[in-house]
């Protein structure tokens, strides 16, 4: 028999069902200002790693406690004179170089052209088939705090390269501020067929610091 002075009123959980929701909305809310966020791409400027209309999850907590990385794909706000957009605009990118970073294009000691990295030629067989690694050569140092990032699919991508180009080779315009990159991108989740870790290329280990 049930304790008559215990049994909670049915109509208690129709009560407390605003609350529930209204926790569950703000803990959403919480999650996507501070924590995780959905993007979708619309430009080939990342193909082949990164499709029309993919579904990416980007961590934007990890870069509160470390700078980004070079080979990883960020989201950032992209400057006004990168997007025309006053009010801003998201781009996604891959990190070419860091703050201090002597990047050169390119090898041409060998049949295969590649960008140098502190000294290090690297290999980058993400890149779009069929591209070059630039379109033309470039010898330029990352200013500390800022970011040199490319798109994968470089021929179709207003990414550093581009901007060098059209600013008469402003360091500054070509290059993005750390305190401007909303998060590391690190995983494809639609469609479920493309569904894979956005993990840094292999060829980026070993490469010397600045």
């Amino acid at each position: 028999m049930i304790d008559e002075q215990t049994e909670k009123p049915r109509s208690s959980f129709w009560k407390e069902l605003p609350i529930l929701l209204g926790v569950a909305i703000l803990v959403a809310v919480l999650v996507r200002a501070f924590v995780l966020q959905t993007f979708f791409i619309p430009s080939p400027s990342m193909e082949n790693t990164l499709k029309i209309d993919d579904r990416v999850l980007v961590n934007k907590l990890v870069y509160d406690f470390r700078s980004p990385h070079r080979g990883e794909v960020i989201v950032f706000k992209a400057p006004t004179e990168w997007s025309g957009n006053p009010e801003g605009e998201d781009f996604i990118k891959r990190v070419i170089g860091v703050g201090g970073d002597h990047v050169v294009c390119c090898d041409h000691s060998g049949a295969q052209e590649r960008l140098i990295i502190n000294g290090k030629p690297i290999d980058e067989p993400f890149i779009y088939p069929g591209n070059k690694p630039a379109d033309q050569d470039f010898d330029i140092t990352v200013p500390d705090g800022r970011l040199w990032v490319m798109g994968d699919h470089r021929e179709a991508s207003g990414d550093s390269l581009e901007h060098w180009q059209q600013s008469g080779e402003d360091i500054n315009e070509a290059t993005i501020p750390e305190d401007q990159v909303v998060g590391r991108a690190f995983t494809i989740f639609w469609p479920v067929g493309r569904a894979t870790w956005l993990t840094v290329p292999k060829q980026f280990d070993g490469i010397p610091n600045p």
